[in-house]
This record gives structure tokens, C-alpha cells and sequence, in this order.
């Protein structure tokens, strides 16, 4: 028997009621919609309501995001529309429908997807440039203002699109247009002395490089991702320079030129920092291009840096459902520990960002923490994000909402209780499709031998020399999981499974029926399989966890929350009473769990007595002198946080005050 050949991952199909759900509503709702919005096709009367924030969609703003290409391309005349960075909005599009056209085929979506690849193929400029804020509007100033002018993030973004679109479909007209952007910013930037020595103020065509060179093995691609990543912070006043050069005042976004170079995550070399700060997205969407980087370069200096910075944000700046980004000025991280609820901001790109970024890290290293941060964002922060009926997004997910407090304070009116139709900057509602319809690509990792089962979402997977794999599981409601693996040619290879962080102190194992005694190393279990056909069954812990921060985090201190499997679960006004911040609950409550097939799409829902509330009247003084709290027995229900504001608009919360 030969053992010498690499296993591969041919094709993995999700079998998984939850998830399957929710690809068929990205198939036959999301991508559907998402395209009417960035072709105009919804006009301008999405949404009812009326924001001061541009972010917000209101009456008579349109994307314009199709029609900005087609004026470019010459196909239509008119003015540039929306955001300079307003191209993405199609180009994330572009490649959650090629994701979607994997798993459900459809005559009509590819015929759009064709056109919508032949559109921005004739908007590109010959020498591959492509931005049409600046092909329109300001053909004079590419390139000469970085800190604000998106044009690499943009480019970047299509460079994912057409990657997946070609990998998807096999359109080498998409490839090309990727490639030809890639050249054109291979050709501007470097360390040549007629070349530009900087890099954009978002990253993003860090990671995207490192997928087209995944694609072509063109070695210009990963030496132009070092060059972007090593080069960020070595200069620290480029930014300051080009603006000087481009007309100091030639603002795109005044504050974003003052704001300061710890912002965009450029105060020094990257292999120099120390914590992660500034924009979260930007400096997340940068890690994850260094992690791709360091495991294919073997960079000890950045993978040091990879690490540090990872461990920085998961075990200091992470919220419990794996938001991150704790501040809305700036959308920013702010400082180690500081996690407050109720000014969260927890963009939703932002939760996607480290699931991206968690894959990377998976694949240089099967750790158990980075699949536990992937199946965190999975079923909490990023798929938050979306709304049970597919057309509705977060762009901000908070710990702890208040309506009223959302209207009247000024520091909480970025917490909204409803999700929106669409938005100004529409960055989180194609970013959260491209990943539900991508989620088939978080399942598995392999190395040589090795196949790492990290996720426990029901599937059919192949690889190759004939291995086939089948789970069954129904998490997160269920946590029994059995894997059936078919092996013909009875190849030796290692098979590893993870062991949850919320489940490590209690789980079962058997293999072909019989019960084997493990202890999960580091979070994993390595099976060797030999045999031509093995069973593998697993049995998790579905017990609810009581979950305290570390007391470092002032906003949770004296606090818990609750998690059953991968779900962190809140309680909403719909279900309780109002003023959530009354409840207290027992050090160690009991909970009744029933699943509810008929509530928000069917959830498990947590209710528990074990739990007092405080009473308080209108007409009680303010403050009380050496007066007892008086409290009265209630009852608390929780229902999953990422289904949250899917009903009657009312308060939330994530954590609660204990006895």
C-alpha cells in the first residue's frame, strides 16, 4: 500500500439542518436581494426609517455600486455615487454568489454574475488600474492619497472575488481581471526608487494577494504582500506626506487624516507590535494576510508577530461572542481588558474578519484555540450579523441594548435594536453572505497525514485516495456526533478531532462502539485510522455553563453569563420583563432547556427561577439612605444572542449581575 501521497480535500457538502438553513436563505433571499440593492433595482425606498448617520440607509440614497462601473466602463454616464470604496459593495457580492453557486447551482444568478465579470472587465483600465470614484472623478490623483482613498482595499476585494469566482466557475476572464490588478500594483509599489515606497490605509490586499498566489504560485504576488506588510510603519509620517503632496486640505474624510497613524495600524513595523489597536478591521484583515504570509514564507519574525498580536486580541480585546472592536470612534480597538457591553461596537465585518483570520492560524498550526475562535464567531458575532429572514444586517452587535438609550444618549446611539435593509457603507451585509455561503471551507484542515475535523457542522466531505468522511451531528443543539470514515485503500493516516473548549471536562469517545479513554491535549484527539471503515462517535457536553470574565474586565465584574455548546445565550424584553439590569441570579442557577421548533426558526430557549429582581418604583427617591434593596422572585428566559432582534424591538443583555 502506498502511504507516500498528501491527502486533499476534494469536496465537502453541508448536511447540517442549522446551516443548511441558513445557505438556502443566502441562495434564495440574500444573494438575490443584495443584487437588486447594488443594481438599483430596490430604488431608493429600502428601509422606512430616517438616520443622522450615513451608515444607515435612508430614503433616497442608493447604492449605485453596479451604475459607478458602468460609468466607468462607458456603458453609462453620470456622476460617481456612494463611498470611494463603493466598488466592494459588488465585488463581496460578486463572490458570495460565486460561493453560492457551488452548493445551488442557478441559471439566473450565474447569468448575472457573467455579466456583472464583463462589466468590470470593461471598467478596467488597461494597465489594470481599477477605482471609479477616481477613474471618474479624480483620474489625477491615483494613488496619491493612500490614507483615505481605499483604492488598494477596493482592488483587493476584487482580487477575493475573482479568485473565488475562477475556483468556482473556472472563468478566466475573473482570474484575469485579478491578475491584472495585481500586476498594476506590482508595477506602482515597491522598493524600486521610481516606485511608491507605502501602502494603502485599510488593509486588504494583503490577504488578497495571498489567495492569488494561491491561485497563480506567482512568486511577484507573495514578494508584493512582504513588501506591503514589512514596509507598513516603517515610515511612519508617509501618510502625512502624501497628503502634503495631494493638497493638505484635499480631504476625502477630514477626521481620518488626523486621527493618527495608530489608526491604521502603521505607527511602527508590524514586527514591532506589541497589541492590537486602531481600526479593527483594518488591523485584522492586515494579521490575516501576515499569517498567510509567515506559514508559507517560514518567517520567523512575522509569525512571532502573528502570534503575539493573536494572542493579544483573543485572550485581552475578545468579547465573550467573539466580537471585537470596542469602541465606535474609529470602530476601534481600545485597550487590554477594557470589554464595556453597552457601547460595544462589534462590527460585524469585524467578527468575520477573525474567523478569517482564525483559518489562517488554523492552517499553520492545528491548535484547538483557533477552531474554537472559528466555531465562536460562527454561531454568535458574525452570525448576529444577519437576520432570520436574509435581508435585514447588523453593522454594530452589542452585549447590552436599551432602546432608550440608544435615542437618547449620544455615546450609545450607535447600538441600534433592529437590524437595518441597508447601509451607506455597506460593507457588513455581503461580508457576512460571502461567509455562510463559504462556510463548507471551515470544516476541515489537512496536512500530509493529517485531517483535522475541526467543526462539528453535519457534512459529506471526499479526499483524496478514495478517503470519505460523513458526520452526523445536530449542534448546537444536540452534542452527540458520530463520523463514519470509509477508506478503501485502508490508508494509514492521523485523523484529528477537536474537543471543545466548552465541553473539554466532560466528553465520550468511542471508536467502532468501543469507548476509549482520552484526554484532550492541548483541546484535540488523535485517532489513527488503518481500517477500511471506521465509526467514531463523540459525545459532547450540552450542559450550561455559567461563564465569568477574567476580573480585569471592570464592565463584567461580579457578573456571569451562560453558553450551552458553541451558543452564548441573552434575554431580550420580548420574553422578560423590562429593566434587565434588575435581575440577579443564583451563584450556581438551574436551567430547563426545550427546544422551541416554532420560535425564531426554532431555538433551544433557557429559562431558569433561580433568579430575583429588583423593585423599584417611579415615585422611589433617587437615592435611598441605609435602606435594603428590596427584591422579588421572578423568571428568566434566554434565547441564542446571535437570533436576538428578530422580534418586537426592546432591550438585550449578555450578562448579568449575580446574588
Amino acid at each position: 500500500m502506498a502511504q507516500n501521497n498528501p491527502i486533499e480535500i476534494k469536496d465537502v457538502n453541508v448536511t447540517s439542518d442549522f446551516w443548511s438553513r441558513y445557505r438556502k436563505l443566502v441562495a434564495e433571499v440574500g444573494v438575490p436581494y443584495q443584487y437588486s440593492t447594488i443594481s438599483d433595482e430596490n430604488g431608493a425606498k429600502i428601509g422606512n426609517d430616517s438616520f443622522t448617520d450615513m451608515r444607515y440607509y435612508k430614503d433616497g440614497l442608493q447604492s449605485h455600486a453596479l451604475e459607478n462601473l458602468k460609468i466607468a466602463a462607458g456603458m453609462a454616464e453620470g456622476n460617481h455615487v456612494g463611498m470611494n470604496f463603493q466598488d466592494t459593495d459588488v465585488y463581496k457580492w460578486l463572490e458570495a454568489a460565486a460561493y453560492t453557486l457551488k452548493y445551488y447551482p442557478d441559471e439566473k444568478l450565474r447569468k448575472e454574475t457573467d455579466e456583472v465579470v464583463d462589466i468590470i472587465a470593461k471598467a478596467q483600465e488597461p494597465d489594470g488600474y481599477l477605482s471609479t470614484i477616481f477613474q471618474i472623478n479624480f483620474p489625477e490623483r491615483k494613488f496619491k492619497r493612500l490614507q483615505q482613498s481605499h483604492e488598494l482595499y477596493s482592488m483587493g476585494h476584487y482580487i477575493e472575488a475573482g479568485v473565488a469566482y475562477y475556483e468556482v466557475t473556472g472563468s478566466e476572464k475573473a482570474l484575469d481581471i485579478a491578475r491584472k490588478m495585481a500586476d498594476c500594483l506590482d508595477e506602482n509599489f515597491g522598493p524600486k526608487e521610481d516606485q511608491i515606497h507605502g501602502y494603502g490605509g485599510h488593509p486588504e490586499i494583503e490577504l488578497a494577494l495571498m489567495r492569488l498566489w494561491e491561485v497563480t504560485k506567482e512568486d511577484r504576488y507573495l514578494q508584493l504582500t512582504n513588501f506591503f506588510i514589512r514596509e507598513r510603519g516603517q515610515d511612519p509620517q508617509f501618510f502625512d506626506k502624501q497628503n502634503e503632496a495631494d493638497g493638505i486640505d484635499n480631504d476625502f474624510w477630514p477626521e481620518l487624516r488626523t486621527i493618527g497613524e495608530k489608526y491604521y495600524f502603521a505607527d511602527k513595523p508590524v514586527t514591532e507590535q506589541e497589541d492590537a489597536h486602531g481600526h479593527a478591521v483594518r488591523c485584522v484583515y492586515l494579521l490575516t494576510g501576515l499569517a498567510h504570509l509567515a506559514r508559507v514564507t517560514g518567517a520567523d519574525d512575522l509569525q512571532q508577530a502573528a502570534d503575539r498580536l493573536w494572542n493579544n486580541i483573543v485572550k485581552k480585546q475578545m468579547y465573550i461572542t467573539g466580537n471585537v472592536g470596542q469602541t465606535a470612534v474609529g470602530e476601534a480597538f481600545t485597550y487590554d481588558y477594557d470589554l464595556p457591553n453597552d457601547t460595544d461596537y462589534g462590527e460585524t465585518c469585524a467578527s468575520v474578519a477573525m474567523t478569517v483570520l482564525a483559518r489562517q492560524m488554523l492552517k499553520g498550526d492545528f491548535k484547538a484555540e483557533y477552531a474554537d475562535v472559528i466555531e465562536k464567531e460562527l454561531f454568535n458575532g458574525a452570525l448576529s450579523g444577519i437576520s432570520l429572514d436574509g435581508t435585514h444586517y447588523f453593522y454594530v452587535n452589542p452585549l447590552e441594548a436599551d432602546p432608550e438609550a440608544s435615542t437618547n444618549s449620544p455615546l450609545k446611539n450607535h447600538i441600534l435594536g433592529q437590524r437595518q435593509a441597508w447601509f451607506g457603507t455597506a460593507c457588513c451585509p455581503s461580508n457576512i453572505t460571502r461567509l455562510i455561503a463559504s462556510v463548507d471551507r471551515y470544516l476541515y484542515e489537512v496536512k500530509d497525514d493529517t485531517i483535522f475535523a475541526h467543526q462539528y457542522i453535519a457534512n459529506e466531505t471526499s479526499f483524496s485516495e478514495g478517503i470519505n468522511i460523513k458526520q452526523d451531528s445536530n449542534l448546537p443543539w444536540d452534542g452527540d456526533v458520530s463520523f463514519k470514515i470509509t477508506n478503501p485503500n485502508e490508508k494509514r493516516f492521523n485523523f484529528v478531532i477537536r474537543i471543545p473548549n466548552w465541553s473539554r471536562a466532560n466528553f465520550t469517545v468511542k471508536i467502532n462502539g468501543n469507548v476509549i479513554e482520552y484526554t484532550a491535549k492541548d483541546g484535540t484527539i488523535k485517532i489513527e485510522v488503518t481500517d477500511s471503515e471506521t465509526t467514531i462517535e463523540i459525545q459532547l457536553d450540552m450542559n450550561v455553563h455559567n461563564v465569568k470574565a477574567n476580573p480585569k474586565v471592570k464592565a463584567d465584574v461580579n457578573k456571569v453569563a451562560f453558553q450551552r455548546g458553541p451558543l452564548v445565550y441573552c434575554a431580550e424584553e420580548a420574553d422578560n420583563e423590562k429593566d434587565l439590569w434588575q435581575f440577579k441570579v443564583d451563584e450556581q442557577p438551574k436551567f430547563d432547556y426545550t427546544y422551541n421548533q416554532d420560535l425564531l426558526d426554532g431555538v433551544g430557549v433557557l429559562t431558569t427561577s433561580d433568579v430575583e429582581k429588583m423593585e423599584s418604583t417611579d415615585n422611589a427617591d433617587l437615592y435611598q439612605f441605609d435602606e435594603e434593596q428590596t427584591t422579588k422572585s421572578a423568571r428568566l428566559t434566554l434565547v441564542p444572542y446571535y437570533a436576538w432582534a428578530n422580534r418586537s424591538e426592546g432591550q438585550m443583555s449578555v450578562w448579568f449581575n449575580q446574588m
